[in-house]
């Protein structure tokens, strides 16, 4: 719904600010062992996808638990965003491509995790290689997918005007059949706007409202 331009999302951690290396190359570094792989595999994860999934973390160099999900937020799975930062590098490496049911356990080094500075409000030591038990529950359309880009472009001219946005939203809310005061409409649409159109020429140009997979458009 309304989450594709507005919704707001939660780190799972801190980012990494380890550096180097092509994709390629450090997806070589992330050790990926699957721990169940349901028979029906659809549709597989990639780069901004939003992700609902429960993972628990541990040191590599004494197997202790640093992180479970299913302790914090009442056991609720986290969402994120794939490929955006969200999480560690090493975990947006080591979760593409996987399929909702599917359970993996990964090792990720250092370079792809907290590097040498560690993360001491997570208990992350310097130079510590982390292994990561991960269960993926969903796999949905990101808040900033091509499709949904494409969905409120009606025009195809790759920048969205305020009557395109308008008539989605009217859309949208009358696929959710929630009652709003008649003013929502506008304060929403003028919200959106001043978020996202930061050129300030009354369009949402493909690059400001798609940040992750702008280039695709």
């Amino acid at each position: 719904g309304l989450s594709l331009l507005l919704l707001p999302l939660a780190l799972l951690a801190a980012p990494a600010r380890a550096g180097g290396g092509t994709a390629a190359a450090a997806a070589e570094e992330v050790q990926i062992e699957v721990l169940h792989l349901p028979e029906a595999c659809s549709p597989k994860s990639k780069k901004g996808d939003l992700l609902n999934a429960h993972y628990d973390g541990f040191l590599a160099s004494d197997g202790s638990k640093f992180y479970c999900s299913r302790t914090q937020n009442e056991g609720h799975p986290k969402w994120f965003v794939l490929g955006v930062g969200q999480v560690i590098k090493g975990l947006d490496i080591a979760m593409m491509n996987m399929c909702p049911g599917e359970k993996r356990k990964v090792t990720i080094p250092p370079s792809l995790a907290y590097g040498q500075q560690g993360y001491a409000q997570g208990k992350i030591p310097p130079n510590a290689t982390l292994i990561f038990e991960i269960e993926l529950y969903a796999v949905n359309k990101g808040p900033r997918s091509v499709e949904a880009f494409n969905q409120i472009d009606k025009d195809g001219d790759k920048k969205l005007s305020e009557l395109e946005v308008s008539q989605y939203l009217k859309e949208e809310f009358a696929r959710d059949g929630k009652k709003r005061h008649p003013s929502a409409h506008d304060e929403i649409l003028t919200d959106i706007f001043k978020k996202n159109d930061h050129d300030g020429d009354g369009f949402i140009s493909a690059k400001e409202y798609n940040v992750y997979q702008h280039d695709e458009l």
